[in-house]
């Protein structure tokens, strides 16, 4: 990533308060964000636009941003998640400079902080399980309930405390709360719990923790402790700011952040709107479902909202970028169309993309005027778009397959492609007119006759004629067999979790991939590097995938159709 200076018209509200911020002093001049994710899942396209914020606001100001894992669950955490987080993350184009934090890092400075609020009063051990906590919280027109163990004593509560870490009791039969306003009028600051008992192994730590921080407790230390000045979370986080500053406030006051440098300027959180994509869910239950239901084959199934997904399609990294800067930061949540994304992959890959010919469901066509064992090598060129990627050659030869939808026995009018008697262009080659057609019993044509003009090579006519139709084609003898992979919409629905009362899964669309087999490429297409991307003329944009068992696979990662203009067209 390069260096930039925000651009003072389209700064969002959150590089505006930054730019502010550099201008009075605050934080000492520093800007220092971070990217939290939980590693209980994979990055979806969602996360890509948190990451794109956070880590584009520490390049544009000359700060830095920091990978933190906020690791406190132990139950749904792996390390596995962690290195498809750091992967991913560097898939996108952004480098965290040093090793990956963790919350797990700081337990022991959390725990060491819960006991200093514990001895002045500011939390207690409450025997409730959750259900009874959940249920004496009030709502927002209504307080919550004292609870009967809110008033121990401070060594009751130190003594549970610590005997509650030695791991003594089971899982769920204590907890450890602030003491703040059961009712006071946001709910999150009715005595929120900080510790909870879980006997379960951490991904880093290992066993040495019987009790886990919340992450409302966690998040928030972890901040003042790494020096973060700005904390931008999304929307659903603005009812938990209280929260985040009330424990640094108390702490602050006991003294608690002297040994850290602190000197009176905390961290600030900011909430932006988080990004939402038309026919998909990005609920990480939700997309656990849909892959533990067996509905794709697994998180980096094409069909999938994450980035392994979107890699393995065929998403440019620099097209999600683009899509994340082009949208903006705003405060109200909203829902962009699928549609608009792909227009930013489409336009990355009409730029990077190299053509090349490929023949989705093959035709089998004979040149009966074209000698039986000579090959001509036709100049193609690699990309219109960049005369840098210069041609490569493809061979012409007596028999050629062509895209059966490229031809009709009876055609209709306007129909401008090959049927009997009509004259086409070759992309690259001749002028070609269809002479004959052979069916099967049922009336299915299974091969056309035809010639071809040898003075038209290069479809140009020196007799200035012309054609209203150039198709594409493959030479049989040396077309390369593989499979090819067209998707579809994950949801029917374009607002699958819109519907009150219903599974937004009830939306799962069953044919949102259709696998076509027997394809046949032009040979240049035969060693393809896994993930290369490449344009199928007049198909789509398409992914080589490699790791795929039976052969070369190809997913088609969005058509040449702009969908997004119509909509846009539309919508003015």
């Amino acid at each position: 990533m390069t260096d930039s200076s925000p651009n003072v018209e389209t700064a969002d509200f959150i590089r505006e308060q930054v730019a502010s911020d550099l201008r009075n002093g605050t934080h000492g001049g520093r800007v220092q964000t971070r990217f939290p994710p939980e590693p209980n899942g994979y990055l979806h396209v969602g996360h890509a636009k948190s990451i794109c914020l956070n880590f584009g606001i520490a390049t544009e100001f000359g700060g830095s941003c920091n990978l933190r894992f906020d690791d406190t669950n132990p139950v749904t955490e792996s390390e596995d998640f962690v290195d498809a987080i750091v992967e991913d993350l560097a898939w996108l184009g952004f480098d965290a400079g040093t090793a990956p934090r963790y919350a797990s890092d700081y337990f022991e400075q959390l725990y060491t902080w819960a006991e200093l609020l514990t001895e002045h009063e500011l939390a207690y051990v409450d025997d409730q399980d959750a259900e009874r906590i959940s249920a004496t919280r009030g709502g927002f027109t209504t307080p919550g309930t004292d609870s009967p163990y809110r008033n121990r004593s401070t060594a009751e509560n130190l003594d549970l405390l610590r005997r509650m870490r030695a791991g003594e009791f089971a899982d769920g039969s204590r907890v450890l709360r602030a003491r703040i306003d059961m009712a006071h009028q946001n709910p999150q600051l009715r005595d929120p719990v900080l510790y909870r008992i879980r006997h379960a192994a951490h991904h880093r730590t290992g066993t040495n923790w019987s009790i886990y921080p919340t992450y409302d407790w966690a998040h928030g230390q972890s901040d003042v402790i790494e020096g973060v000045t700005h904390s931008i979370c999304t929307l659903e986080f603005d009812v938990h700011r209280p929260l985040y500053d009330w424990f640094m406030e108390r702490l602050g006051e006991l003294g608690a952040l002297a040994s850290l440098g602190y000197a009176g300027e905390r961290p600030r959180q900011y909430e932006f709107a988080r990004l939402n994509v038309t026919h998909v869910v990005l609920s990480k239950r939700k997309l656990a479902q849909i892959v533990e239901g067996g509905h794709v084959e697994g998180w980096d199934d094409p069909r999938m909202p994450t980035l392994r997904g979107m890699r393995r399609l065929g998403y440019p990294a620099a097209a999600l970028r683009a899509f994340c800067a082009h949208i903006g930061v705003a405060k109200v949540n909203g829902t962009h169309e699928v549609e608009l994304l792909e227009s930013f992959v489409r336009d990355e890959l009409n730029r990077t993309a190299l053509r090349r010919m490929a023949v989705l469901r093959p035709l089998r066509m004979v040149i009966e005027n074209y000698p039986e064992e000579q090959v001509t090598w036709l100049d193609a060129v690699n990309n219109p778009e960049d005369p840098g990627a210069g041609s490569r050659t493809v061979p012409f030869s007596r028999v050629l397959y062509i895209e059966h939808d490229d031809f009709m026995q009876v055609p209709p009018p306007k129909f401008y492609r090959l049927s009997p008697g009509k004259e086409v262009r070759l992309r690259y080659g001749y002028f070609l007119t269809c002479t004959g057609v052979e069916t099967d019993a049922d009336g299915k044509v299974i091969e056309l006759r035809a010639t071809y003009d040898p003075a038209t090579k290069g479809g140009q006519a020196p007799d200035g004629r012309k054609v209203k139709a150039t198709i594409h084609w493959v030479s049989a003898a040396h077309a390369v067999d593989a499979t090819v992979a067209l998707y579809g919409r994950l949801f029917t629905e374009p607002h699958p979790d819109s519907f009150e009362g219903r599974d937004p899964l009830e939306f799962l669309n069953p044919g949102a991939r259709e696998l076509l087999h027997g394809v046949k490429m032009e040979p240049t297409l035969a060693e393809l590097p896994d993930g290369s991307h490449v344009q199928f003329e007049r198909l789509g944009y398409f992914s080589a995938d490699r790791r795929a068992a039976g052969g070369p696979l190809f997913h088609r990662t969005v058509g040449l159709k702009d969908d997004w203009a119509k909509i846009r067209k539309r919508q003015n």
